[in-house]
C-alpha cells in the first residue's frame, strides 16, 4: 500500500479487527502526554458505533489527513469529511466514523486525558444507512 499523507500508515489493525467492517491499519504516532495514532481505513471501512467512557475530562479529537470519510453520532445527520477537517468528540457521546465507500481516508485519532478512559464498542453501523449516506456523499 502506498503512503497517502506524510505520517505512516503503520500495520493492519488487528487489535481492533473485531470492531471494524473492511480493513484498517493502525500506525501510532505518540505515546508521551497523550496518545496519537494514525489510521488509515480502505474505501468502504468503517468501525463499529462505540463510546469514549471518563470519569473526567477525556474523549475524543480526529484530525483529518488524507482522502474523504464520514463521522456520525446517534440520533444525527453524517457529516463528510476531507483533509483538513477536525471533529471533536465529547466523551458519552454515541458515534461512528470511516471512508467513503469509494475512498481511501486516514485521520489522527487523539485521546483526549482523562480519569478511567475507555471505549466501550457497540454494534456495526447499518449498511442500508451506510449505502443511503454513500449515495448522498454523490449527489453532492
Amino acid at each position: 500500500m502506498r503512503k497517502m499523507s506524510k505520517f505512516p500508515i503503520g500495520e493492519e489493525n488487528v487489535a481492533f479487527k473485531d470492531y471494524f467492517i473492511g480493513e484498517s491499519y493502525l500506525a501510532p504516532i505518540s505515546n508521551e502526554l497523550i496518545s496519537i495514532a494514525n489510521v488509515t481505513f480502505e474505501p468502504g471501512c468503517r468501525n463499529n458505533w462505540h463510546i469514549h467512557h471518563s470519569k473526567n475530562g477525556g474523549g475524543q479529537i480526529l484530525i483529518c489527513i488524507f482522502g474523504e470519510g464520514i463521522y456520525q453520532e446517534r440520533g444525527k445527520d453524517p457529516i463528510f469529511l476531507k483533509e483538513g477537517d477536525v471533529i471533536s468528540i465529547k466523551p458519552g457521546v454515541k458515534h461512528w466514523h470511516g471512508a467513503t465507500k469509494n475512498s481511501y481516508f486516514q485521520h489522527l485519532a487523539i485521546e483526549v486525558p482523562g480519569e478511567e478512559n475507555k471505549n466501550e464498542w457497540l454494534e456495526p453501523a447499518d449498511e442500508k444507512e451506510y449505502e443511503k449516506i454513500n449515495h448522498l456523499r454523490g449527489k453532492q
